[in-house]
């Protein structure tokens, strides 16, 4: 049984960080219903190709992108627009501990199923809204998406290779980190609001934000400029304070050098042969290679390309200094380490019989992450959700759905 077992959660979004952070609770053993459009179902079951392939290899219409938020829970469509509908969800959200939601702000005010509607009949439930700026503010009424978080909230600024060199200018980063983040901030902010409803029996309001989780997630970044009023730019790959840590071009390929401390620079000069620049006062410290950044990195990196990626990473692993090849995919998931750690699991699935998924990375001593379910199928458990948790029966929800409510 995982921690979250017995708690149910009611999820109304859709795209990246609502249903991550819905798929979070499930893998701690929260029931979760995902509600969705009658006929066309969260945004990402459409972001395609790529698609799932079936058990015999052929191209199906079901999206990789849904797939990798939505599993372990039940999905059923709901007609929000029809006044049957809309009360279907008030009766499934006075049965939830948890509601999810992405809407923009006010829009599920005009049908009853905001915060201050549901908490008047449910005042134990935990009501957690994620939007792209917030329930206040000027930019309050905008959508959003994760790259605008990225550019509004500084990340781009700071990603990508200096404008004065080939490639130069901002990037936004290889995966919609700031929803991954905001899922993962939602969902601890869910399990925090559940040990305050244990010691005082009263749900809350979360009002979950992009934006925040973007500036909140410069932190070394935004805390350079707050305290030394240093508005960092781009340098690639390199880190803005540590000397040399950044990507190297090997004699074969490229690999990741991160030399942590002075301790780790003067290991990794005795192992490239390099004794020498421990000599040099520009080498002496962290601080220094710093403040020397553009005489230490062209020194090192004429080092590290007179040998193959595969000596960098052995020689240095063997002296305790970060240093890893360039992965892709493939590579990741064939990694000794991947596999020790099971990073991947397979979920029987209707379609392509067994389905690969990201593990989670959480790990307990003395409970259990649950893979219960795969990512459903659009509407797959209307039925059987409307009869579990408000007990109607099959010729009701033969009703429902002929009305158009569901």
């Amino acid at each position: 049984m995982g921690p979250l077992a017995g708690i149910r959660v009611l999820d109304l979004t859709r795209i990246l960080a609502g249903p991550f952070a819905a798929q979070i609770l499930a893998d701690l053993g929260a029931e979760v219903v995902k509600v969705e459009r009658p006929g066309t179902g969260d945004d990402t079951r459409a972001w395609g190709p790529p698609y799932l392939k079936d058990r015999d290899g052929n191209e199906t219409r079901e999206s990789t992108y849904f797939l990798s938020a939505n599993r372990g829970k039940r999905s059923i469509t709901v007609n929000l627009a029809h006044a049957e509908g809309q009360a279907l969800v008030r009766d499934l959200a006075a049965r939830a501990d948890v509601l999810l939601e992405n809407y923009k702000v006010g829009d599920l005010a005009r049908f009853g199923l905001d915060f201050a509607s549901l908490s008047v009949v449910h005042p134990r439930l935990i009501y957690c809204s994620i939007t792209g700026y917030g329930q206040d503010g000027p930019y309050a009424s905008r959508p959003g998406y994760d790259p605008i978080a990225q550019a509004l909230g500084g990340m781009m600024s700071v990603t990508g290779e200096r404008d004065d060199l080939p490639g130069g200018g901002p990037q936004r980063a290889g995966v919609a980190v700031i929803d991954v983040m905001t899922g993962m901030y939602a969902a601890l902010a869910v399990t925090a609001a559940l040990q305050h409803r244990h010691g005082t029996g009263k749900g809350q309001h979360i009002d979950m934000a992009l934006l925040d989780v973007q500036v909140a997630s410069m932190i070394n970044i935004a805390q350079t400029y707050l305290s030394a009023g240093v508005v960092p730019g781009r340098i690639g790959s390199g880190h803005p304070s540590v000397v040399p840590s950044q990507i190297f071009r090997a004699a074969d390929g490229h690999v990741m050098l991160t030399v942590g401390n002075d301790a780790q620079f003067e290991r990794f000069c005795e192992a490239a042969g390099c004794r020498e620049l421990l000599g040099d006062p520009r080498f002496a410290t962290n601080e220094a290679r710093v403040r020397h950044r553009e005489f230490t990195i062209p020194v090192v990196a004429a080092v590290v390309g007179t040998r193959p990626a595969t000596f960098w990473v052995d020689a240095m692993t063997a002296v305790g200094v970060p240093c890893a090849r360039i992965n892709d995919m493939a590579q990741v998931f064939d990694d000794p380490q991947v596999r020790a750690r099971g990073l991947r699991v397979e979920l029987p699935d209707a379609v392509a019989g067994m389905l690969s998924m990201v593990a989670s990375p959480l790990r307990f001593s003395d409970s259990n992450v649950e893979y219960k379910l795969p990512p459903p199928r659009l509407g797959e458990h209307t039925e059987a959700v409307l009869q579990d948790w408000l007990g109607l029966a099959a010729d009701d929800v033969a009703r429902l759905r002929a009305a158009g409510a569901v």
